[in-house]
Order: structure tokens, then sequence, then C-alpha cells
């Protein structure tokens, strides 16, 4: 396993206790100049949640979160499972074809556990990978279920995927407002979760790498507490990744912690051949993608 890799121990000191969390970096060769990545990760139980069902991992090329549902420990066991699979990619070649295959394999790994025979067992899957295989190399988002990536690109904050929920769908259909869907009896009801009983492929949206980009990866329980104004002030306050986690962390803990709290902070940090940062061009300009115009899995199935 990379040694920078974050699993659920080293992202807490306890289930209830006080989280740490440490900054990794990975200087990346391009073709077009040199990529330094740096992120951190944290995960914690919450104020009140018996266990913390959700599941972490940042090792590059690969950051994922996953946000566990279903009875007794089924939810824990369904997150493990997805990220544990996940985690196999990270020594190889990530790309869709191999994500799905991941995520197949881990659909059946919690259909044969004893412990996940509950209806509603399951996990969210959410997070980003680079692609450096092509001749430009982009990031890929990736999503089943309401945990998020957000990405914060010259000062703007963007959630780049879309929730797979209820309330996403009312508010798509102009029958609720965004300001209603917040506090809405169906918030937490989602439409498509990695487990034994749904689909397995993931929504995928392509972005250009681009320099002074900062992405943030997090379950609902960091979004049912914080505004998405709310998460991009801890990010402009915190320029290192691990403060800007443990910011975030203790503000979603201090407006109830109703739920789990699961958060990546990535950054990107680009380098032209000269060695000074990347000027934006075609390739490094704002990603030409919405919300709405998800990438074509084939386009990145190499084997």
């Amino acid at each position: 396993m990379d040694p920078d890799a974050v699993d659920h121990e080293d992202a807490v000191t306890g289930r209830s206790g006080v989280a740490e969390a440490s900054t990794h970096s990975r200087s990346v060769s391009l073709p077009d100049g040199d990529l330094t990545l740096t992120w951190a990760a944290v995960t914690h139980t919450g104020r009140r949640r018996d266990s913390n069902q959700d599941a972490v991992l940042a090792a590059y090329p690969l950051f994922i979160v996953a946000d566990g549902m279903g009875g007794h420990i089924g939810g824990e066991i369904a997150s493990a499972s997805t990220v544990d699979r996940l985690r196999g990619l990270v020594d190889g070649h990530v790309s869709t074809k191999a994500i799905e295959k991941a995520l197949a394999r881990a659909v059946k790994d919690i259909a044969s556990h004893p412990e996940t025979t509950d209806d509603g067992t399951g996990t969210t899957v959410t997070g980003v990978f680079l692609d450096a295989s092509q001749h430009v190399p982009h990031w890929v988002t990736l999503n089943i279920g309401d945990s998020r990536v957000y990405l914060v690109r010259d000062g703007v904050i963007d959630q780049i995927t879309t929730d797979h929920s209820v309330v996403q769908e009312l508010v798509a259909a102009g029958r609720l407002s965004p300001e209603e869907a917040e506090n809405h009896p169906y918030g937490n009801v989602i439409t498509r979760a990695v487990g034994p009983s749904d689909g397995v492929t993931p929504d995928y949206v392509r972005l250009d790498v681009v320099d002074g980009d900062r992405f943030v990866i997090c379950s609902d329980g960091l979004t049912k507490e914080l505004t998405d104004y709310g998460i991009q002030h801890f990010l402009a306050e915190n320029a290192d990744p691990a403060d800007a986690v443990t910011a975030m962390l203790e503000a979603a803990l201090e407006n109830g912690g109703r739920d789990n709290v699961t958060i990546i902070v990535l950054d990107v940090a680009r380098e032209g051949e000269s060695g000074e940062p990347a000027e934006a061009t075609e390739e490094t300009a704002p990603a030409e993608r919405t919300a709405t115009e998800p990438l074509d899995a084939s386009s990145t199935d190499e084997v």
C-alpha cells in the first residue's frame, strides 16, 4: 500500500477523539512540466453517532470518500469494502474501467458478508483521480450518492459532483429551492449507492489540471454543518491542507456534528518546463465543463 494512504485508523486518534491530520505531498512529472500535489485527510465519528461508517483513501493518484449506511455495522462494512477495493488500484493504473471493476468486486464483498443483510446497506463513493496516461493530463471526478467533490478555482467554489438524492431530483425539477432543500425531511434519502441491490457505475466529470486549484472531497457530515461559503472561508484562511481539514472539522463539530464527518483537501501546484508556474493555456485554462456534462467513460478506459 502507498505510504501516503490514509485509512480510517490513520485519520483519527480515536472514534470520538480529537482528530489529527498531516499534510502529504507528491511530485509528478508531466510532459509540460512538474506537478506538485499536497493533501490531508481526516475522519471523525461526530457528536451524535456511536460509530464511524465513513471510510477515506488519500493516496496518489486516487482520493476517495465513502459514507456507509445500513443497520448494525452494515454501513461500516460497505464503506470499508469499497475503499479497500479501490485502494488496490493505487499501485497500478487508475481508469474508469478499473474503478468500475473494483466497485463491482466491492458489491460482491458487501453482499457476501453476514452482517450486511439489511436492504438499506450500501455506501456512497466520491472522489477524484489524476489521469496522466494521455498527452494532456486531466483530473477525473467520480460520484455515486451524496458525498461531494468541490473545486475552488480563481477564488470561486464550485460543486463538481451532482448529488444522487431525492432532494436533488426535486431541486432539478423546480419543485424545491436550494434553500428549502437544506432542511428537507428527505435530505438523507439517496437514489444511488454501492450495495447489493444497486449498480456501480459512477458519474464522471473531466477537469483540466490548473495551477492553484484546491479540491475538497467530503461526506455529507460536513455539508450538513457548513455551507459552500463556509467551506471556501476555511480554505481561504488555511493554506496548509492539514490546517484546512482540521478547521472545517472543528467547525462542523461546533455546529452540531450530527453525522460522521470526512474531509480531504487536495492542492495543485503546476510548473512549466522553465520551473515557473504554468501560464493559462488552452489546456490549463478553467475547465470547459459543467455538472451536466459528464465524462464519457470510454474515453479513459485504458486497461
